[in-house]
């Protein structure tokens, strides 16, 4: 026996005199030595990249409706309500979850925490990408991935792409389901893709490239990753209210989804995202074209990935904005791929134009105009005026933000008319109407409006097709029940003719 120090002063420890470290321990270790070295000094770049590219979401208090509404929801299930039940939205549950959980620690009367959180999913998925690729083309592919990805990754109009919404939080999954199928994870493969749906339905998207990668590698795992994506999404139904949460997620969006009626509308939407888009691209594009004429990159899971996503961005016919971000992550690996092949001078070319174009849609972040934001500030502060902290309200309009901003609880579980008129895809053509309404609300809404009739209402429509004048119902309950009290910023109050409010 041998003798030899542990660490610690006068530690000793036994070793065999003939016993050598097997040579697979051996290569094992050597490889791991250098990955954390490599890992040391990429994640803090990406890191303060992924910060830097989220700086505009903290310059405002909410970018959306969409954050709006998380946001109302949240509040609401901190109070008790339930998912699918008495708070209802075309969406999975993992978000609102998420957010809920923020509030939780950190507090609802801002949205600070989940935007901290969006740098973290930023980072995450940039991290996983550069995993991918360090893992196909080597070290200095990594290092492109990761950080093409979070310079492309605002390339949108700032109120798509610095939210803190759906899409964000469902991206480092996508990217995780590909890492996992990349190193034969089956089982895990299959959860990452459950919580890419969890978190918004068209992240199941990345189920055909991973199936691709299963299929490609003749391994018998077709079952583990079922059950990995089955489990995750039988325990969110179990959670919620099964039969809510199959209709709202999946079978009650037909109308939403129907091209018919607003054809130029969304087609005018869609083509001016795609250019936006393509401009944030501007340096990763021409290398990817480029190789396409010239040799074959062996990236044919990367292409599935991509032509899912856009088929995820076609569902529905509504291109908006934030849809197009589920299409960088496979851009910045075949644009990385691309750059492996063509003169070096190409990937600093990529990655300089990448860094100018990211600067000006900073910029515009920074910059952008706030008018929504500015008349849903006016709303609520007139709401917080007009009320007191347990009365409820009802905003008829697109910007649940109203409800969050000014602390006030919504009279009704649809906390948009959208979900009533099917306005919320942005439809301007026939298919607006009480009629178009999500199927069995309206009996649910007259429900509420009698239980818990609101203190006051503001009619936020300023003419668009789901006005009052257009919805009978509705038209009908303010004629008995309420009389105008003024206007603000184009929206017409009304408060109950009982005198409240």
């Amino acid at each position: 026996m041998l003798v030899e120090p542990l660490g610690g002063v006068g530690e000793v420890r036994a070793r065999p005199r003939h016993r050598s470290v097997p040579p697979r321990s051996v290569s094992a270790i050597q490889r791991r030595c250098p990955a954390r070295g490599y890992w040391r000094r990429l994640l803090p770049l990406l890191a303060a990249l992924a910060a830097v590219t989220r700086v505009p979401s903290f310059a405002r208090p909410v970018w959306n409706p969409d954050e709006g509404y998380l946001a109302v929801q949240a509040r609401l299930l901190a109070d008790g309500g339930q998912l699918y039940e008495t708070v209802v939205d075309r969406k999975p549950p993992l978000v609102p979850w998420l957010y809920e959980a923020a509030f939780a620690v950190f507090g609802s009367g801002s949205l600070t925490s989940v935007r901290v959180l969006a740098v973290v999913a930023q980072l995450l998925t940039a991290a996983l990408l550069a995993s991918l690729a360090r893992r196909r083309w080597g070290d200095g592919a990594g290092r492109t991935a990761g950080v093409l990805y979070l310079l492309v990754s605002v390339g949108l109009n700032p109120e798509d792409a610095q939210a803190a919404t759906f899409e964000v939080f469902m991206l480092p999954f996508t990217a995780l389901a590909m890492w996992c199928a990349d190193r034969r994870r089956w089982r895990a493969a299959g959860a990452a893709v459950a919580c890419a749906f969890l978190a918004k339905q068209t992240g199941g998207a990345v189920l055909v490239p991973v199936a691709w990668l299963l299929w490609r590698s003749r391994e018998p795992g077709a079952l583990r990753l079922a059950v990995g994506a089955v489990l995750p999404v039988l325990a969110a139904a179990l959670l919620t209210d099964p039969a809510g949460f199959v209709f709202w997620t999946v079978t009650g969006s037909a109308a939403y989804a129907s091209f018919t009626g607003s054809e130029l509308h969304v087609l005018a939407r869609g083509l001016t995202n795609t250019v936006i888009l393509a401009v944030a691209c501007a340096g990763l594009l021409p290398p990817v074209v480029r190789v396409l004429r010239i040799a074959r990159t062996g990236s044919g899971d990367l292409w599935l990935w991509l032509g899912s996503s856009v088929a995820a961005v076609l569902l529905g016919f509504h291109f908006f904005g934030h849809y197009y971000l589920q299409l960088i992550p496979p851009v910045a690996l075949l644009a990385t791929a691309a750059l492996q092949i063509l003169p070096r001078e190409r990937l600093v070319r990529a990655v300089l134009t990448s860094a100018c174009c990211c600067t000006l849609f900073l910029a515009w972040g920074l910059l952008a105009p706030r008018s929504d934001l500015t008349h849903a500030q006016r709303l609520a502060d007139t709401m917080a005026r007009r009320t007191d902290p347990g009365d409820r309200v009802l905003v008829w309009g697109i910007h649940p933000e109203t409800y969050w901003l000014a602390d006030r609880t919504p009279a009704s579980r649809y906390l948009t008319a959208g979900l009533l008129t099917n306005y919320s895809g942005g439809r301007n053509g026939p298919q607006v109407g009480e009629k178009y309404a999500v199927e069995g609300a309206w009996p649910v809404f007259r429900d509420e409006m009698a239980e818990h009739p609101p203190v006051l209402v503001i009619d936020d429509s300023r003419d668009k097709p789901y006005a009052p004048e257009r919805v009978p119902s509705l038209r009908r309950l303010l004629a008995a029940r309420y009389e105008e009290a003024g206007v603000v910023d184009g929206a017409v109050l009304y408060v109950r003719a009982d005198g409240r409010g």
